[in-house]
């Protein structure tokens, strides 16, 4: 896996001169102390599962340091813009989630400190040089890394083998099996595409090796019009208009009903999407099992879905406590222990010292005893490294998921809805004064 990530680190790192220009509006904070001096609470921002745990144990394991958690929305469903607001009216907390994709939009608005001072070599020595890389923009560090996130695909084998289908390890053969499946059972199928959620769509255009962002000397060069993002765009587009897959709001109410009646019986989701089935369809306990994420030519390969990490906002004056907070919360055993024995979370941590740690304390009963972490090893190791991220993920996905949700027979396209991206990505970061080519 070292050798993948050391050419993905080479590409992030890529981006520093674009990012330089950005960066240097990024906030400093106040608190310069190397440790913590006395008690102090500071407040912490999240929505990943196990998140309520890991704050009650820490809170009960140390005195000099007390946490006040709020759980906000995911980021693409409100999240970040709670946390932009808030930034924005002076009154943000000192520590927040943030997934990668989303960490250069918030370091280029100036939303965040630069936590080298504490954050150090010897801290990040603990983890792999990936998720360092993903959390170092402009030569400074802005997080603290916490999870990977490969694909995989979640499915129902106690339905599969009833309508006779087998697990697809192609593109192509889940497009056959989705066809078996809603043949089986006319309200049955295999998947559902999420109108509410880019990143989904944007894992699978990864997955294929599309490198959508890319800084080459002062210019960005945005490209969504390359054959990979092309072939998966016309491929969804085809399950769409064949009606092979749902079409529902990701975590929705409708989703989760479909979940529990047996009308969807598959999930495209990520490592982290084993706690979301087991905390919403408990009842479906021994009933899913986990399989690599479908390929294109049926060698493993895979996008990141997500990936956790945690910034001080740039108002903090805890910036010290807060640091140590997100490292507790990282790159402990019993940090990771809180977060996985809640039962909701399978986070797959980016230190890999720490995976057995969360394999022994995920309880996989749920999937029959599966060894899911050994496949989130491979398949982690299957990213695809050509990919790096822009600064302005927040307008591209804004733009994309406006489109997704107007999909129709016979109205908007896919492909409508990612060249709306392209666009939006475009015009803003020629707004902000930076050179585009795309």
């Amino acid at each position: 896996m070292t050798r993948t990530w050391s050419r993905t680190s080479r590409v992030i790192a890529g981006t520093a001169t674009a990012l330089a220009v950005l960066t240097a509006c990024g906030g400093g904070g106040d608190d310069t102390s190397s440790k913590p001096d006395g008690p102090v609470t500071i407040t912490f921002w999240g929505w990943a599962k196990g998140s309520k745990d890991v704050v009650d144990a820490f809170n009960a394991s140390h005195k000099d340091i007390q946490v006040k958690f709020e759980e906000i929305p995911s980021g693409t469903a409100g999240g970040y813009a709670k946390i932009s607001n808030a930034v924005k009216a002076g009154n943000a907390p000192d520590l927040v989630s943030i997934e990668y994709a989303s960490l250069p939009e918030f370091v280029s608005s100036g939303a965040l400190q630069d936590i080298g001072d504490q954050f150090t070599e010897a801290d990040r020595a603990k983890l792999l040089p990936q998720s360092v890389e993903l959390t170092t923009l402009g030569g400074k560090s802005w997080a603290v890394p916490f999870d990977a996130a490969p694909q995989a695909f979640f499915y129902r084998k106690d339905l599969f083998a009833k309508y006779k289908v087998n697990v697809p390890t192609t593109w192509d053969a889940f497009k056959k099996a989705a066809e078996q499946v809603k043949k089986a059972d006319a309200k049955a199928r295999i998947a559902t595409f999420f109108p509410d959620d880019p990143t989904t769509f944007e894992a699978m255009a990864w997955q294929a090796g599309a490198q959508w962002f890319k800084a080459e000397n002062d210019t960005w060069k945005i490209d969504t019009t390359d054959p990979a993002t092309t072939k998966v765009t016309a491929y969804w587009q085809g399950l769409l208009d064949a009606d092979l897959v749902h079409k529902d709001a990701s975590f929705s109410p409708e989703w989760v009903g479909s979940l529990k009646n047996g009308t969807t019986i598959g999930y495209l989701g990520a490592s982290w999407g084993a706690g979301v089935l087991k905390g919403n369809v408990p009842e479906l306990s021994g009933k899913w099992a986990v399989a690599p994420v479908p390929t294109w030519d049926g060698k493993p390969a895979s996008g990141m879905l997500g990936g956790t990490s945690f910034a001080v906002t740039k108002d903090s004056k805890q910036k010290a406590a807060a640091v140590t907070f997100a490292e507790w919360m990282s790159t402990t055993e019993e940090g990771v222990k809180a977060r996985i024995a809640s039962g909701t979370s399978s986070a797959f941590p980016a230190a890999a010292s720490l995976r057995p740690v969360a394999k022994k304390a995920f309880d996989a009963r749920y999937y029959g005893g599966e060894d899911i972490y050994a496949l989130f090893e491979a398949a982690g190791a299957s990213i695809n490294p050509n990919w790096a991220w822009g600064p302005t993920t927040g307008t591209t996905n804004t733009a994309i998921k406006d489109r997704f949700g107007k999909i129709a027979q016979g109205g908007p396209t896919l492909a409508d809805a990612v060249k709306a991206g392209h666009d939006a990505t475009v015009a803003e970061l020629t707004k902000r004064g930076l050179k585009v080519e795309g």
